[in-house]
């Protein structure tokens, strides 16, 4: 029986839509001015393995790509992982609460990207509120545009790995903090790492987006999500992803995460020039 194929719904678009181009945008983003200067050698096959989890953006590459760019520079330093956990909210409404897919490929123009079966159900054991539910995930972008960062870097000496993901409707605390309860229990024994997707402040004047960006990012490097809460609702920051950015962080905690890094913040104003209504951009490393 071949394989259910989950397929690239943003090729062409978001990103590059041939191998060639793709790999040649991702070179871009990582040679890119706002990105970390050059493109890694490979993934660190001895690397120290310290890194629990990233906070990536996913606006099209052109936008964000080059502050992506930054957080895959460092998870390549860090050495091999085998599965990723990528967690991003459900932007176009379809589908259950919180929904994870439990099996199939994912297909961009660099490849097919596995899910890992056997770690969406340890997962699903663990939850009661995540379902299966394929429906969520066929349109949305915001995990479906880490994928070909993963694919590049591990591509550079044929590695490979597994990803599970899962998308949030619900993105109250207490269902992050439960999503990341029952990741910490998943991966407990997995060489693993969580990547949650978001972007930031959406369609404000770039030094106000920076100024509450900047409040909410500092809660988020100290690993504590109910500040975090607090300031999204206080300053009215429109970050579209903070249920990921939620369970990422409660997760990290159960797994021993010691620290946080921001590795980049920048603006759609930064790269087109227009400040007037900008989006914001983040890469956060969190290690143990």
């Amino acid at each position: 029986m071949s394989p259910k194929i989950r397929y690239a719904k943003y090729a062409g678009s978001f990103y590059a839509g041939s191998k060639a181009s793709l790999s040649r945008q991702i070179e871009e983003c990582f040679t890119h001015k706002f990105g970390p200067g050059k493109v890694p050698a490979a993934v660190a096959e001895e690397g120290p393995r310290s890194i629990v989890g990233l906070v990536c953006p996913h606006a099209g590459y052109m936008y964000s790509g080059p502050v992506a760019a930054n957080a895959y520079y460092r998870l390549a330093l860090d050495g091999r992982v085998d599965v990723f956990v990528i967690l991003g909210p459900n932007h176009q409404g379809i589908g259950s609460g919180v929904a994870i897919m439990d099996q199939g490929v994912w297909r961009t123009p660099l490849g097919d990207v596995e899910v890992d079966s056997d770690l969406a159900k340890e997962i699903l054991r663990h939850s009661d509120i995540i379902d299966v539910d394929d429906s969520a995930h066929a349109y949305e972008h915001s995990i479906e545009v880490q994928l070909p960062f993963l694919q590049y870097i591990y591509g550079l000496t044929n590695l490979s790995f597994k990803f599970v993901p899962i998308c949030f409707l619900m993105q109250d605390l207490e269902t992050g903090r439960e999503v990341g309860r029952a990741l910490a229990k998943a991966l407990q024994n997995r060489n693993a790492a969580i990547i949650a997707s978001t972007d930031w402040t959406h369609y404000e004047p770039h030094k106000q987006a920076y100024e509450k960006d900047m409040e909410a990012i500092r809660a988020v490097l100290q690993l504590n999500e109910e500040l975090f809460y607090s300031i999204l609702e206080s300053r009215n920051v429109t970050a579209c992803g903070y249920g990921a950015v939620a369970a990422l962080i409660s997760a990290a905690k159960e797994i021993g995460a010691r620290s946080a890094e921001l590795l980049s913040y920048k603006t759609s104003g930064d790269i087109t020039g227009d400040r007037s209504a900008v989006v914001g951009y983040a890469a956060i490393v969190i290690n143990r």
